[in-house]
């Protein structure tokens, strides 16, 4: 067996479906980056990670291997990103249908309009909650409103968003910014309340998209568009901690990794992002 295809690896993978309480989704697509590609090969790559992951998390003293977590078969489509986003949807709605918690592996960023749409459908009252350092707030880029830098404008029609780390963004989408749900990256830096203030903006259900370009180049320099003065890791880790706390995660994805051969921490940290949000579920 080739345990480099099921997240947490040899020790942590379940082989059947009906007992797994989590389910991962790959989606290695890569149509709409803009800069450098390579993210198609991300999910295998975090995934491959997560196996020299210690399944015992000593902040929550969980074993996250316990909780049940089934890898799926990648979503494969590449005719065009309504059509891998329509994918998306079908496969999300499905996983939510079987009482599953999604954890969406991308791919570039667009691979979660299709799971805003599936999330918005099933829960009344939810929120996106994106980490990121660009606003992705335009109505359309480079001739498609289904490209990386639309996402957050596409699940905007859908529910409520709040966006954290904030750096980059176009004049064209500040008039989509609510103020109050915009947490830039220099507000953070002069705010010690800030997470409070995120809480506050936050409904019961909440669904969280991680673009792993939030993080600072110098702990997270594997992604197709880096940013400068990025949030740390423990930064982001604790402001989920809190969501988790006081409101329900639904499903989250993590996305934008663009592995590099010569630097494989990148890759673990992907993993071990993705393994640290399961454990305060």
């Amino acid at each position: 067996m080739d345990y480099t295809k099921y997240f947490c690896g040899e020790d942590g993978y379940c082989l059947d479906y009906n007992k797994a309480a989590v389910a991962v989704l790959p989606v290695p697509y890569d149509g709409t980056s803009t800069w450098v590609k390579g993210s198609d090969k991300g999910p295998a790559a975090l995934i491959e990670a997560s196996g020299t992951l210690e399944m015992f998390d000593i902040e929550t003293g969980n074993d996250v291997s316990k909780k049940g977590i089934y890898t799926l078969p990648p979503v494969i489509e590449d005719r065009s990103p309504e059509k891998m986003s329509e994918a998306v949807e079908r496969a999300i709605t499905q996983l939510l249908g079987d009482g599953k918690l999604p954890v969406l592996v991308g791919g570039e960023h667009s691979v979660s309009i299709g799971a805003f749409k599936a999330m918005a459908k099933r829960y009344e009252n939810i929120t996106f909650l994106q980490f990121d350092a660009h606003a992705d707030l335009r109505e359309s880029y480079e001739g498609s409103a289904y490209n990386h830098a639309c996402v957050m404008h596409q699940a905007k029609k859908l529910a409520p968003i709040v966006q954290v780390g904030i750096r980059s963004m176009c004049q064209e989408e500040r008039v989509y910014v609510d103020p109050e749900k915009m947490f830039f990256r220099y507000q953070i830096r002069q705010n010690m309340d800030w997470q409070n203030d995120v809480m506050a903006q936050l409904s019961g259900d909440v669904y969280i998209t991680i673009d792993l370009d939030v993080f600072d180049p110098s702990i997270m320099p594997s992604t197709g568009t880096p940013e400068p003065d990025g949030l740390l890791y423990h930064e982001v880790l604790s402001m989920i901690r809190k969501v988790q706390t006081h409101c329900n995660i639904v499903g989250f994805d993590v996305v934008e990794l663009c592995p590099n051969e010569k630097n494989k921490a990148p890759d673990f940290l992907a993993a071990k992002l993705v393994y640290q949000v399961l454990s305060g579920i």
